[in-house]
């Protein structure tokens, strides 16, 4: 089922906005001269995804996720471009597929009279044993 769910639940690429920046970290001299890490953009109030996933994506508290709505993924993995961008579609897809299916909605349940009764019986033994622990009344 998820898997139906996930194929209909795609992120158009004409939707993502992808900038060539320059990756931190080691690589020799390469990597002052070269912009092989990639930030993607992706604008989730004018995607095309359903108003139910966009709720869910927006309401998630992650930090790549801006305060206007725009999903922004850092990818500097490897040494290639076309692998950084490949890398930051598939960290976004992650993020939508997270959210494609609605949580289930919690059934209220009872407890049990057992489960009640066990209850009742652990608060009178705890409550025995700490008035053990009190110092003795005088008379």
């Amino acid at each position: 089922m998820a898997s139906l769910v996930c194929a209909a639940l795609r992120v158009d690429p004409a939707e993502i906005e992808f900038t060539a920046i320059r990756a931190q970290g080691a690589g020799g001299q390469n990597v002052n001269k070269v912009s092989n890490a990639v930030q993607l953009r992706f604008d989730v109030a004018r995607s095309s995804l359903p108003a139910g996933v966009k709720e869910r994506l927006l309401a998630l508290d992650d930090r790549r996720i801006s305060a206007e709505g725009v999903v922004v993924v850092k990818a500097q993995r490897f040494r290639s471009l076309e692998k950084n961008r490949e890398d930051a579609i598939a960290r976004l897809q992650a993020i939508v597929d997270a959210v494609a299916d609605p949580p289930k909605a919690r059934v209220a349940t009872r407890p049990t009279a057992a489960s009640r009764v066990r209850r009742l019986d652990e608060k009178t033994r705890r409550g025995r044993i700490k008035s053990l622990r009190r110092t003795p009344e005088s008379s």
